[in-house]
């Protein structure tokens, strides 16, 4: 594993450090938005670090170069980057839809005066970045299903 992995891993333990010390010391609006990312820094980062430590020690370097080798090839395979890239345009295509009858929906809401503060919108959008990454999987997998069983038939 290369170092720059330990190195990704230390900053990420350091900007979740600085955002637990400005969340603890500064009394802000803020604060419990920086205890999240001081979490979401501090977590991935005990991860990255974890792993690094996992497979460079000496047991495990022959099952890593192993696994790197067969990502490499997966990563590689012209059938699933087509799928990939296929299914990026499909999601991409579907949040258009999804964005602009929120566009709509949202005007029509803000007419009424339903919606006065932004924490729906801001609850909606986290759910259309979910919504997003799922429907690029659902697809991608759709179409490696129907191509897998194509190739069986013949």
């Amino acid at each position: 594993m290369k170092k720059s992995n330990l190195l990704a891993g230390l900053l990420y333990m350091l900007c979740g450090a600085a955002c637990l010390l400005i969340a603890l010391i500064f009394d802000t609006k803020l604060d419990s938005l920086l205890f999240g990312f001081s979490g979401a820094f501090i977590g991935p980062g005990i991860v990255v670090i974890s792993k690094y430590f996992y497979w460079t020690s000496p047991t495990n370097r022959n099952k890593y170069a192993e696994r790197l080798e067969n990502e490499n090839i997966e990563l590689h395979d012209e059938r699933k980057e087509k799928f990939r890239d296929k299914s990026g345009r499909y999601a991409y295509l579907l949040g258009l839809v999804v964005i602009s009858f929120s566009i709509v929906l949202f005007s029509v809401l803000g007419s009424l005066e339903i919606i006065t503060n932004s924490k729906l919108i801001i609850l909606y959008l986290g759910g259309y970045l979910v919504f997003q990454y799922i429907a690029g999987v659902v697809i991608f997998r759709h179409f490696n299903f129907i191509n897998t069983s194509n190739q069986i038939a013949k």
